[in-house]
C-alpha cells in the first residue's frame, strides 16, 4: 500500500506547487487510527552521506513507525559548506528501501539546491524536499538561504507540522505552523551538550501557546561543524507537556510513541 501523506502550504501555493504534488489524497482526523512515531539519533560521519543513509536506514527499520524524525542535516553532518544532496541521489537508496519495507515516511536533513537547509521526506515512493528551514543560525546565513512558508505534512489524518532547530526558538514560527492546523510539531535540530536545556524551554514554550504534540529528534555524539559533543536526549512530549519518550545521550538512540 502506498503511503499516504501530502504536503499543506499556505493559500498563496497552490496545486501546482512542487511540493503540493507528494500525494493527491488526504486521510481525516474523524477516521484517522493512532499514529506511531519515533525519533531518531543515529551516528553520524560528516560528510558521508552514503554511510548516513544506511545509518538512517537502519534505524528506520528498528523503530517500527510510521513516521521517523531525524535531527537537522542528518544525512551530512552540521558541515555548513556540504555538497547538495539531490532527491534522485543514488546513496539514499538503502533509506528508500527501509521505508518501503516498513511503510515509513522519514524526514531527513540535508542541504539542497538553491542553497537552503531542508527536510526531506522519504517514502517507498522515492525522496522529495518538504520543507526549507525558515530562521537561520549567524553561520547558517553566510552559505544558506531562509525558507519563506511553513509546512504541514497530512500523514493517515495527523497533520504534521515541520521545524528546523532555531525555527523552534521563533515564536513567529510555531504560530504560523499552528495556523494552518497541526496535531504535532516535529523538529530536526542540534544542540551542544552544554545547551542541553534549551530543547526543554524551547518544548515547553510552543506546548503552553498551542496544545500540541511535539517530536525533536536530537543530535548525539560527534556532528561535524565542530560540534563534537551534542546533546542527544531527542524525545516526544504530550500536547500537556509530559514528556512520554526520552533518548540518552548516545549516537544510535532512538524512541518510538504511539499518538491517539
Amino acid at each position: 500500500m502506498r503511503p499516504r501523506y501530502e504536503v499543506i502550504l499556505r493559500a498563496n501555493h497552490g496545486a501546482d506547487h512542487p511540493a503540493a504534488r507528494l500525494d493527491p489524497h488526504r486521510g481525516g482526523a474523524e477516521t484517522r487510527t493512532p499514529l506511531r512515531l519515533a525519533v531518531a539519533q543515529p551516528l553520524c560521519v560528516p560528510l558521508d552521506v552514503a554511510a548516513n543513509a544506511r545509518a538512517h536506514a537502519a534505524a528506520v527499520r528498528a523503530a517500527g513507525a510510521r513516521v521517523v524524525v531525524f535531527p537537522e542535516l542528518s544525512l551530512t553532518g552540521y558541515e555548513l559548506d556540504a555538497p547538495v544532496v539531490s532527491v534522485d541521489d543514488p546513496r539514499l537508496a538503502p533509506l528508500v528501501e527501509a521505508c518501503a519495507d516498513s511503510g515509513t515516511l522519514a524526514l531527513a536533513g540535508a542541504p539542497i539546491a538553491g542553497d537552503h537547509i531542508a527536510v526531506l521526506a522519504v517514502t517507498g515512493a522515492g525522496v522529495t524536499v518538504a520543507y526549507r528551514k525558515m530562521w537561520l543560525g549567524d553561520a547558517e546565513a553566510r552559505r544558506f538561504r531562509p525558507g519563506d512558508v511553513p509546512v504541514v505534512l497530512d500523514v493517515d489524518g495527523w497533520r504534521v507540522g515541520l521545524a528546523v532547530c532555531r525555527d523552534t526558538g521563533v515564536a513567529a514560527h510555531a504560530q504560523r505552523t499552528a495556523a494552518l492546523g497541526i496535531d504535532v510539531y516535529a523538529a530536526g535540530v542540534l544542540e551542544s551538550a552544554r545547551d542541553a536545556a534549551v530543547t526543554d524551554q524551547r518544548v515547553r514554550r510552543i506546548v503552553t501557546a498551542h496544545g500540541v504534540w511535539v517530536a525533536v529528534a536530537s543530535f548525539a555524539g560527534s556532528t561535524g561543524g565542530g560540534f563534537t559533543e551534542a546533546a542527544g536526549r531527542s524525545g516526544v512530549w504530550t500536547p500537556q507537556g509530559e514528556v512520554v519518550g526520552r533518548a540518552g545521550t548516545e549516537p544510535g538512540e532512538s524512541v518510538s510513541v504511539r499518538l491517539g
